[in-house]
């Protein structure tokens, strides 16, 4: 057995925890890259990455080029999409119980090229390959339920990159275990590739909410998840859509994204059943039968409720509070299933598809780029509602 490989025995998701966790060992070995220290930023043979820190801070840290392990390839990471969940990190220290104790790195939607390949790696990959990283790695042990029936998502040993203490992919070098990851298509870019992990989210809310063609549907909040969310209902056939924010810059972009989508521009001021009458009235004849929620904001999932059909299906997509309350009468009294969401399982292979057939056109999402070094100020734009971004991307 060779030495670095870990005993099947032993295979547990401990073996990732170790591997990618930020420890005191692993920290030690890591430099934090002062503020004017522009030299090092800028040297292209280092391992530079970007990292939130505690009381709010981002770091930019110098980390040692990873070896590959066994199972596992090493990456030069080409393009990283800063996620919603990476400015809350970021700005509010956790979420949930992951809690940001030490520098961590960020970011987990990436692509990238494999530059290393490490032992007891099948024959289909080879350096120079281009891949989408998933960034969720389960135990895939046959003592884990979850894992055996496919829903890998809800393994409880799970490590996912980005969320402490598991070190991100916003970084020029990045050891990930090759099972884990999807052949770019010659077709699909990096910045595509890297946008396939917002897609997911989404392709596996119309799975599960088992949107059908046809099918009328409300989309509930404009932002990333949300567009990508209106792409693949429409590339689902489902028609009409309506779809709902707050801001009017991002329902002008939806409406460039699908042009027969129909657009209503919340007010703060309006009450959740104001804003499901304006919803009944725009679909007319063609009442809602599933809203796809993007916002996890109470409020809105309200709305939600009350703008679908008898029947209906409210499927919230987007992460709210932990605690919240909604009508549950009115859902009893109008049959209405209320479902939640939480990441994806099996949704790569059919993003890359879907991408590389051009039936989901994701480029238009892409508002700002910038390169490794700037990654901080990526984040500046990423978390500033006033420079209406979509999606923020970091290029290496």
């Amino acid at each position: 057995m060779c030495p670095n490989r870990p005993n099947p025995s032993s295979t547990t998701i401990s073996h990732w925890q170790k591997r990618f966790s930020v420890t005191a060992e692993s920290q030690s070995k890591i430099q934090i890259i002062p503020e004017y220290d522009e030299q090092t930023l800028n040297d292209k043979t280092l391992n530079i990455a970007c990292a939130y820190a505690p009381n709010a801070e981002l770091k930019m840290l110098n980390k040692p080029i990873p070896k590959a392990e066994f199972g596992e390839v090493v990456l030069h990471v080409r393009a990283t999409g800063i996620c919603g969940s990476d400015v809350h990190f970021w700005k509010h220290g956790h979420i949930g119980d992951d809690y940001v104790h030490q520098p961590c790195g960020a970011g987990h939607e990436s692509a990238g090229e494999i530059i290393e390949i490490g032992e007891g790696v099948s024959a289909e990959w080879k350096v120079g390959d281009r891949v989408a990283i998933e960034a969720g790695i389960p135990c895939g042990l046959p003592s884990c339920q979850f894992c055996l029936k496919g829903r890998y998502n809800a393994c409880p040993k799970m490590i996912f990159f980005s969320s402490p203490p598991i070190h991100g992919t916003l970084t020029r070098f990045h050891a990930h275990p090759a099972a884990w990851l999807h052949r770019l298509p010659d077709n699909v870019s990096y910045q595509e590739g890297a946008l396939c992990e917002p897609l997911a989210v989404a392709l596996a809310g119309l799975q599960r909410a088992a949107v059908s063609l046809g099918d009328p549907v409300l989309i509930c909040g404009a932002g990333p998840i949300g567009l990508v969310t209106l792409l693949s209902a429409h590339a689902a056939g489902c028609f009409p859509i309506i779809i709902t924010d707050l801001v009017a810059s991002r329902l002008e972009i939806a409406k460039s994204l699908v042009p027969t989508v129909q657009t209503l521009k919340i007010e703060r001021e309006w009450s959740s059943s104001d804003i499901a009458e304006k919803v009944k009235s725009i679909g007319g004849d063609a009442p809602v039968e599933v809203a796809l929620e993007c916002t996890g904001i109470e409020s809105s999932i309200t709305a939600a409720i009350y703008s679908v059909n008898f029947g209906g299906k409210v499927f919230v997509i987007g992460q709210g509070p932990t605690v919240q309350s909604y009508p549950v009468g009115y859902c009893s009294m109008n049959e209405i299933d209320l479902q939640f969401q939480f990441r994806y399982a099996h949704q790569y292979p059919k993003a890359l598809r879907l991408v590389s057939g051009g039936l989901i056109n994701l480029k238009p999402l892409i508002t700002h780029r910038f390169p490794l070094e700037k990654a901080k100020d990526a984040f500046a734009v990423a978390g500033d509602y006033s420079q209406n971004s979509i999606k923020v991307q970091i290029l290496d």
